[in-house]
């Protein structure tokens, strides 16, 4: 995850314990690796190749907060990402924005998500975002894009932490801590059983899931 402000429910919740510091905090047990990647597209990629290196995880689930782009989106809903945008990075010849389709379990109400490294800070700068997608992060689209160079599976689930009626970052963080224990409840009980199960090779090589975040739960 990117911060763990967002993690910290988890991996207490799931009792995960810390086995790195450097060059990113990573916490496991026998099934999940959760890492830490800090905030950005950057960040995300860096840690999660890192895990992927490491502990061969045979997929990505990527969870944690995200912006709501219009008043729709009600603070601390849960969505499963069917489509990422990055709106701060064209396509060289043809300009378009660049779109990836992450996996989708089915039974979850679906959003899509643009990534960027600039948050978008007033309401004026969502509004105009929320033609290209529901949501908004700075992490999602890099954690997928690396988790498929690496050719894995890469599932994202994201809860609303601010609204454009939320500017300021205190209250950001704010609705993160007030609703980061819903996720924590999401995320073992409705997404982790509905998750894949690894073939015998994938079991040998690895551990069950990499969560890293912002990914595998991130």
């Amino acid at each position: 995850m990117a911060t763990m402000t967002e993690a910290s429910p988890l991996i207490r919740g799931l009792a995960l314990a810390e086995t790195a510091s450097s060059p990113f905090r990573i916490f496991k047990d026998a099934r999940i690796v959760l890492t830490i990647s800090g905030i950005g597209k950057a960040n995300a990629a860096m840690a999660c190749a890192s895990l992927i290196q490491r502990f061969r995880p045979y997929l990505i689930c990527n969870i944690g907060a995200a912006g709501a782009l219009d008043e729709k989106r009600k603070l601390g809903e849960l969505y499963h990402i069917n489509r990422l945008i990055e709106p701060d990075r064209p396509d060289f010849r043809t300009g378009a924005f660049m779109e990836q389709l992450p996996d989708v379990l089915e039974g979850f109400t679906l959003a899509s998500l643009a990534t960027q490294d600039r948050p978008l800070r007033t309401a004026e700068e969502r509004k105009e975002a929320a033609g290209l997608a529901d949501l908004v992060d700075m992490e999602g689209a890099a954690l997928l894009q690396t988790a498929r160079r690496f050719g894995l599976g890469c599932f994202l689930f994201k809860f609303v932490s601010d609204t454009p009626a939320h500017a300021q970052r205190s209250a950001i963080i704010e609705n993160i801590e007030r609703f980061r224990d819903v996720q924590l409840r999401f995320f073992e009980y409705l997404v982790l059983p509905a998750l894949p199960v690894a073939s015998a090779p994938e079991r040998q090589a690895g551990v069950k899931t990499a969560a890293d975040d912002n990914s595998g739960k991130g």
